[in-house]
This record gives structure tokens, C-alpha cells and sequence, in this order.
């Protein structure tokens, strides 16, 4: 009866201590997806949520989609990889927030900017600078050549030939892109039809500020392009360099 009892208790044991071991969590990649919009908002937005989720499924990242502003605590950033902005517009966090994601950039956090996250907080310093212009207007939806920055040696343009044609909504921003981001895409602006910068029109940059890594695309208007393989890729890319 003793022997029988003793059995019976290092069994499950044993089964405890296997099971912890081989059910021992790994180490995610954490995103914050931040869809907040206070001024037009992008149809394509839920294409962006879903193509993000995809993407993460892929990387194994957790993902965190929300239009909550009250997340923009230091507390809660820190916990992120990488902070992105998709299809965000106008003012969107109040001034405790604007300092906590400061913060979080300053110690190191990451930002991703997707299409109109330039056409967001276009009072806030910190931002501009960050992520590097600021909306001014657009033509319309149309196919266009980019050129793409091949010397950068970036993997956000890795697999993409020397010039790209996509079709998309361009932005021209206000003023010209400035020399401290590194420019990865510039726009062709022969092959636009209507509005345009009259001047050098990169399109996509990266560059490191206070701290953080910041990437951005002006790509991601239209619904269809988030089913386009390469600029998903471009994408998946640049959010892979932020949060190394």
C-alpha cells in the first residue's frame, strides 16, 4: 500500500514538471496598432487591421489593435516593440499622452507610420519631426512610378526593382522632406496626373530621432493595396527594422 502510494504521487509530479517545461511561453514581438482618427477617416482602415494581423501571424507578434488614446501611458507603451500608426488623422492624444509616447521613443520604443499617420498631430513638434512631414494635399488615385533607393540597402525595399509602379493615393506635404531621414522611395512625378510637389517627392523614409526607430510609408490608401505582395512585404519590412 505504501509502495502503491508513493508511485501514484511521482507520477503526476513528473507529469507536472514535463508539462511546465515544454509549455514555457517564447519571447513575442508586442505591437500597438493605433487606428484613432479625429478628421477623415480611410475606408481601407479595416484592410490595414486585417493585412497587420496576417503579417503577425506569420512573424509570431502579438498585436494589439485600439483607437484608445488612455493606452498612451508610459506604463503600458513600454511593453511595446513597436508603436504603429495606420491611417491615423488630426489631434488625437491630449498632452499626457503626447509626453508618455515621447518617452517611450526617448527610451528607445519604435514608430511606424502608414499613409496619413503625416496627416496627424500637425501641431505637436515632437511628432512632426518624428515622423518627417507633414500632409498638404493629394491627386487622385492613380498608377505612378517610384524610384526605389537601392544603395540603402534596406530591407524594406530588398525585393523590389530599381523603380516600382503601384497604384495609390500620393500625398504632397507642405514642406520638402528634410535631410536628416534616409529616403527609401521617391515618386516620379512625371507619371503624376494633377497635384504634385514640383520638387524631389520621396514617399517612404526611415531614420533614427532622440532614441527611437521611426519608419514610414506614404503608401496605404486605397483597400486594394493591402492585398499587393510587395507592399506588404514593404511594410512587414519596415516594422522589422523598427523594433530590432
Amino acid at each position: 500500500m505504501y509502495r502503491l502510494f508513493s508511485s501514484m504521487i511521482i507520477l503526476p509530479l513528473a507529469a507536472i514538471i514535463f508539462t511546465s517545461l515544454i509549455m514555457k511561453p517564447t519571447t513575442s514581438t508586442e505591437i500597438l496598432v493605433f487606428t484613432k482618427t479625429n478628421g477623415f477617416r480611410h475606408a481601407s482602415i479595416p484592410d490595414g487591421k486585417n493585412a497587420l494581423c496576417q503579417l503577425a501571424q506569420q512573424n509570431n507578434w502579438t498585436i494589439t489593435i485600439s483607437e484608445d488614446s488612455t493606452r498612451f501611458s508610459f506604463k503600458n507603451l513600454k511593453k511595446y516593440d513597436a508603436v504603429i500608426f495606420l491611417n491615423t488623422t488630426g489631434n488625437i492624444l491630449g498632452e499626457k499622452e503626447q509626453a508618455a509616447f515621447e518617452k517611450y521613443i526617448r527610451r528607445g520604443g519604435a514608430y511606424v507610420g502608414i499613409h496619413a499617420a503625416s496627416d496627424t498631430e500637425d501641431e505637436w513638434d515632437f511628432y512632426k519631426k518624428m515622423v518627417g512631414a507633414q500632409f498638404a494635399s493629394h491627386p487622385k488615385v492613380q498608377e505612378v512610378t517610384l524610384n526605389v533607393h537601392k544603395d540603402c540597402a534596406h530591407p524594406s525595399i530588398a525585393h523590389l526593382d530599381k523603380q516600382w509602379n503601384i497604384t495609390d493615393e500620393w500625398y504632397d506635404f507642405r514642406e520638402p522632406i528634410p535631410d536628416y531621414v534616409t529616403v527609401l522611395l521617391d515618386i516620379d512625378e512625371s507619371t503624376i496626373e494633377g497635384k504634385k510637389m514640383d520638387t524631389y517627392h520621396p514617399i517612404a523614409w526611415y531614420h533614427t530621432y532622440q532614441g527611437g526607430r521611426c519608419f514610414y510609408t506614404g503608401l496605404g490608401h486605397t483597400e486594394k493595396i493591402y492585398t499587393n505582395p510587395d507592399y506588404l512585404k514593404h511594410v512587414e519590412e519596415g516594422i522589422k527594422w523598427a523594433v530590432k
